[in-house]
């Protein structure tokens, strides 16, 4: 359940922290307070999207936490250790907004994605919007709500996953089919790519082997004329000579370290570099005695360069890559001759998807079918209690050939408010009063399939009073006795109903305005009630029949 919950720098809120109990909670406030702004707040830290335009003070980020108890919730404690991420009992979710719009979330202290915190809150907490009533006709939301009641998402994941497995393996199938089209007029062009660059023979790196190679041989000239330059600085110059200058200097050392011996480290260098150059000028002569211009390694060369950089034009590649375009080239008129044998296996691998896809919808069908007529039966008989007493709801699955993610079923929900009126869609419903009580009921009935322990209901209530508005109260009151149901609320008869209540004042000293939760004892929720019911002006009498409301609870 729902621990505790806190916001900072949110909309109208400065900051809050609000601890909650088990059973059913009320939020109640005059209009415009910031009763939903909690709720949006509890959204944000489990993972729904919000922006920079959120924050209050746009100098400071917007911070969210949320505890919640999972001692008895095994999806949730089994969905964190999974991931890493499990603390023992507890769960503390965090979620921070920057004044830029990024934001980052927070799984027991580990930094998650936003994804990821999702996951995780859509498996602790199940908010139903003021206005569902809205996208009730919607055959997503139906469908949706069938799988939640039957307990069927994990059912309908798989399918989902074979559908996909199925649809890439089919749009393999089609390219390679494709492909196949072509094939003769690619596999002709192809052939004549490899034998041409089979008969080339490039080996890897030789390009850059024989490039050095020839360039070698065709500045022959440049390098022995700069091998005697070199020499005659090093030995040979008659004049001067970097042998003679350093055994010079070496002499002048030897006259000078009787005086100081610190010069004795400078002799040594000198002495070393009289050896090194005296070697690189051996090293050198042995070199000039080795290159020698080769005409006809110059030409074969050449036109080795010229063969190969021709062919790596043909391709639109740099020479170094040719080896590569062999590679590709190769390997593609290997899958051109595999590709009957290739398109072979992929029907039987789509064959098997398919089969696999049917067995799996066939189970989630049967289990709509089930699911259907037990949220039917059940939303029918909550109908009586919300001034439809003569309403009749039945859910129609049927199955469709159409392969898709979500299985094979078409779901249409249809009502009959009236008695002698036949059942229609629930798309057709001209009654506002009456798609709002609908959705309230189905609401209220599919929450009790699922295994989710906080229901969070933000002003479903809309457009039902008198003792339609004590019923909702008394099926909310009930469903709170099976978990923790937290309720935004403008009806006295759904207020007087809870365990536990909360009060939401909009504060404002005339430069900022700030919300205000206040828990309430029993004394206060008899003034907050008396509130509800009288409006601006609360007598002894409303103040009695509040008292008298909260007394008669669940009776």
């Amino acid at each position: 359940m729902l621990k505790s919950l806190q916001a900072k720098n949110f909309a109208i809120i400065d900051e809050i922290d609000i601890v909650f109990n088990e059973g059913m909670i009320v939020l109640t406030g005059e209009t415009g307070a910031g009763k939903s702004i909690l709720v949006d707040a509890l959204s944000l830290v489990l993972g729904e999207r919000g922006g920079s335009n959120l924050i209050r003070d746009s100098n400071k980020r917007a911070e969210f936490s949320a505890e919640f108890v999972i001692d008895k919730h095994k999806r949730a404690k089994l969905w964190l250790s999974d991931q890493s991420l499990d603390d023992n009992d507890d769960c503390v979710l965090r979620r921070i907004v920057n004044p830029d719009g990024r934001s980052r979330a927070f799984i027991n202290g580990n930094q998650v994605n936003l994804q990821t915190l999702k996951s995780l809150g859509e498996l602790l907490v199940d908010i139903h919007g003021q206005h569902f009533h809205q996208s009730l006709g919607k055959t997503e939301v139906q469908r949706e709500l069938i799988d939640h009641f039957g307990d069927l998402l994990l059912l309908k994941n798989k399918i989902n996953t074979t559908f996909n497995s199925w649809n890439t393996l089919t749009k393999k199938l089609q390219s390679s089919q494709q492909i196949a089209k072509d094939r003769d007029a690619r596999a002709d062009l192809l052939d004549f790519q490899f034998q041409e660059l089979n008969t080339l023979d490039l080996k890897v790196n030789e390009y850059d082997s024989i490039t050095l190679e020839f360039s070698k041989i065709h500045n022959i000239e440049k390098l022995n004329n700069g091998i005697n330059l070199i020499l005659n600085n090093l030995q040979d110059s008659e004049i001067t000579n970097a042998e003679s200058l350093i055994n010079n200097s070496v002499k002048s050392l030897n006259s000078l370290i009787e005086f100081d011996h610190a010069l004795n480290e400078a002799k040594i260098l000198l002495e070393g570099a009289a050896i090194q150059s005296s070697e690189a000028a051996d090293y050198l002569r042995r070199y000039y005695s080795s290159i020698e211009f080769d005409p006809e390694k110059n030409r074969q060369l050449d036109e080795r360069i010229n063969n190969i950089k021709s062919i790596a034009r043909k391709h639109r590649v740099e020479p170094t890559e040719l080896h590569e375009v062999f590679e590709k080239i190769k390997n593609e008129l290997d899958d051109l001759k595999d590709n009957e044998a290739s398109q072979k296996n992929l029907k039987k691998d789509i064959e098997n998807a398919c089969n696999d896809y049917m067995i799996l919808a066939k189970k989630l069908s049967d289990s709509r079918v089930i699911s259907a007529k037990k949220l039917s039966s059940a939303v029918t008989k909550a109908m009586s209690s919300l001034g439809m007493p003569d309403g009749k709801f039945d859910i129609n699955v049927t199955q469709n050939d159409t392969i898709s993610s979500h299985g094979l079923d078409d779901i249409n929900f249809l009502i009959s408010a009236n008695p002698g009126q036949a059942p229609q869609s629930i798309a057709k419903i001209a009654s506002g009063g009456e798609l709002s009580r609908m959705s309230l009921a189905i609401q209220v009935i599919a929450s009790e399939g699922n295994y989710i322990p906080t229901m969070v209901f933000d002003e479903v209530d809309s457009g039902v009073g008198g003792a339609v508005a004590e019923m909702v109260g008394r099926r909310l009151s009930e469903l709170g006795s099976k978990r923790q149901v937290l309720c935004v609320t403008h009806l006295p008869q759904v207020a007087s109903q809870a365990d536990s209540h909360f009060r939401i004042n909009k504060l404002s000293d005339g430069k900022s305005t700030k919300v205000h939760v206040t828990p309430l004892n029993h004394d206060s929720r008899i003034e907050e009630i008396a509130r509800m019911l009288g409006g601006i002006k609360v007598t002894e009498r409303t103040r009695d029949h509040a008292a008298e409301m909260l007394s008669t609870k669940n009776n």
